[in-house]
């Protein structure tokens, strides 16, 4: 493939790629999925970075909310099973950086691709209000 003047697209390198994919599938899961784990029963633990408002308002079923300004505290978080973080949409980057910081302190984390927007999108399942299963997490 030839080089066209001002490309906005680079040429991948295959083994940059490889392992960018390679990470990516390691790292992260769509809604779909999700949906497909929870009703397997797979031993995850789903943890909404949301406002609080906002999570309250539908959120995916049985998930914990976690907001930014209570990331500190690790409540609700597992090191036992992998924690799937999820924010807001594909443009929202809270997840990622929970996902940072979150893997940092030891806890096994992967990201929902497209966030709740992403889950509603798919007409996936939602509760509303605070979860029973994120109140007892928390304490």
């Amino acid at each position: 493939m030839s080089l066209i003047m001002n490309q906005t697209i680079p040429m991948p390198d295959p083994e940059g790629a490889h392992e960018y994919f390679h990470r990516k599938i390691y790292y992260s899961t769509g809604p779909v999925e999700l949906s497909h784990a929870l009703d397997a029963h797979e031993n995850i633990n789903v943890v909404d970075v949301r406002e609080a408002e906002d999570f309250q308002k539908g959120h995916v079923p049985g998930s914990v909310n976690l907001p930014r300004d209570r990331w500190a505290s690790h409540e609700g978080l597992r090191k036992d099973v992998p924690n799937v973080l999820l924010c807001y949409s594909q443009a929202c980057h809270l997840a990622a950086k929970a996902g940072h910081d979150f893997a940092k302190a030891g806890f096994p984390v992967l990201e929902m691709d497209g966030g709740w927007a992403a889950w509603q999108e798919n007409e996936l399942p939602a509760e509303k209000g605070q979860a029973s299963r994120a109140t007892s997490l928390q304490q």
